[in-house]
């Protein structure tokens, strides 16, 4: 194969075009970095250090010498706004709404740092009237997001449903869950307002919304058992089984109740003796447990708890056990009583509902999370946690 010599020529030329390249973006990095403050570095290592106060300040001396800079105006307007020092971040926002002739773009992404910091001071109007001004494709997605946010909080609900069908649209993300539960929350209205009817058609619209809304028919179960209608209340607990299992122990009680009132206890216990034996829920083997203690006696209610633990260790299984144990002899038995208060001071302060959003502890059961206000993020079950 000859050699080309044509090569000699081009492999330097591209060495020296690469060389040259090299300098001038160097160049240019140089020149750009060197157009930055130094107190806006300082500000980066403070926070880098987790430094707030003195990032607040070197990043306030980078503003001023640097006052044709948005970025750095917004910076300082975000670590405003996390420090709590909201006033601060609004004051330095109007300050640059004040400018004269700033361009359309630079106008509108100022009053959307401004809408920030009226949200987070909670003047919910202002920040909702700047929110609903940006209709710039940028901007829309978040404005919906933080409108939602506020119509949440003020529990306007109608309000929230119709944003979360436009954010929906929008973002192509599915807010059914979510929709279901501003239903829901639509029916508790109504029931404090003795509109039974309102009530009845919003959960039905929850379950439109989303067919596994378990709130949806344990409310309407609620409602039948509240005006004597059992068997149509059991109907609708019974549903649960097919939208979220583990949620059957919520309803456990009140199936018992309701079968009761018909004078069918024993179809309630085989009925959720079924559930158990198939979903092996903590819940509802309490439930189980007790009405077995009371209609069938220590020795089977023993019997119960005892297979269960074998098969998996639990504290409060054990406790079940303990009380069982402590009731089967005639005589009181100081030890397994001593014993039994002990595992039951331990459960009350171990068992705990967990967000799987933002791990937030719970003793008693939310649809929101009260932390991070995340729906349906607590489990239905609660777990043992470490002491």
């Amino acid at each position: 194969m000859d050699f080309e010599y044509w090569w000699l020529i081009a492999i330097p030329l591209f060495f020296t075009l690469g060389w040259v390249a090299a300098r001038i973006d160097i160049k240019q990095l140089l020149s750009e970095s060197t157009s930055l403050p130094a107190a806006y570095f300082k500000g980066l290592n403070f926070l880098i250090t987790d430094q707030q106060d003195k990032a607040i300040e070197a990043f306030i001396e980078a503003a001023q010498s640097n006052a044709e800079s948005l970025e750095l105006h917004f910076a300082l307007g975000s670590l405003f706004r996390r420090s709590g020092e909201v006033d601060r971040a609004i004051n330095l926002h109007l300050s640059l709404l004040d400018r004269k002739e700033l361009p359309n773009e630079q106008r509108k992404a100022i009053k959307a740092e401004l809408a920030q910091d009226y949200l987070k001071a909670g003047l919910y109007d202002r920040a909702e009237e700047l929110f609903n001004g940006l209709d710039d494709s940028r901007y829309k997605q978040p404005a919906l997001r933080a409108l939602l946010e506020i119509f949440i909080r003020e529990r306007e609900w109608q309000r929230a449903i119709k944003t979360a069908t436009e954010l929906e649209r929008v973002s192509g993300i599915s807010f059914r869950k979510e929709v279901a539960q501003f239903y829901c929350e639509m029916a508790i209205k109504s029931t404090l307002d003795q509109d039974d009817q309102s009530a009845r058609h919003a959960l039905e619209m929850a379950l439109d919304a989303n067919k596994n809304c378990v709130r949806a028919n344990i409310m309407l179960g609620d409602m039948q058992a509240n005006v004597k209608a059992h068997k149509l209340a059991i109907n609708f607990w019974k549903r649960i089984e097919f939208q979220k299992s583990e949620c059957l122990g919520m309803v456990a009680n009140k199936l018992l109740h309701s079968y009761r009132e018909l004078g069918e206890l024993n179809d309630g216990i085989a009925l959720l003796s079924q559930y158990f034996h198939h979903y092996k829920l903590p819940s509802l083997l309490s439930v189980v447990f007790e009405i077995t203690l009371a209609e069938q006696g220590a020795d089977a209610a023993a019997n119960l708890v005892l297979s269960d633990l074998e098969r998996k260790p639990s504290l409060q299984t054990l406790d079940q056990l303990l009380k069982a144990r402590s009731l089967q002899s005639k005589r009181p038995n100081s030890d397994i009583n001593l014993m039994h208060q002990t595992i039951r001071y331990a459960i009350g302060n171990r068992n705990a509902y967990c967000c799987d959003q933002c791990g937030f502890k719970a003793r008693n059961f939310h649809w929101q999370c009260p932390a991070c206000n995340a729906w349906e993020s607590l489990p239905a079950e609660p777990k043992e946690t470490a002491a």
